[in-house]
């Protein structure tokens, strides 16, 4: 799977994009269709501590899944984030079963 990790104003270090990288390449158990996926990182300006953003979208056959959380961290917005095209995968696949 193609993982393409871009930072918006800042460089994101290895040891941030290894770990998307390595959570990133789990997601093919779930669903075999998915061709590659395009990360952003942004760092919100503002006075509360929730200002990690992390934007994923997956590249599936015919169709894209998206989802963007907001945590005090990357690894913890990532979490989040894959947890939420987790359940857009399994809408997905049912849609796909007919169910």
């Amino acid at each position: 799977m193609n993982i393409k990790v871009n930072s918006v104003h800042f460089k994101a270090d290895k040891k941030l994009e290894a770990f998307i990288s390595e959570k990133l390449q789990k997601m093919p158990a779930l669903f075999d269709g998915i061709i590659g996926s395009e990360v952003m990182l942004k760092v919100e300006n503002t006075d509360g501590r929730d200002n990690k953003i992390v934007e994923i979208r997956l590249l599936i056959k015919g169709y894209d899944l998206f989802a963007k959380k907001t945590a005090k961290t990357f690894e913890e917005a990532t979490d989040l984030t894959l947890e939420a095209l987790r359940k857009q995968i399994l809408k997905h696949k049912d849609k796909m079963r007919g169910i």
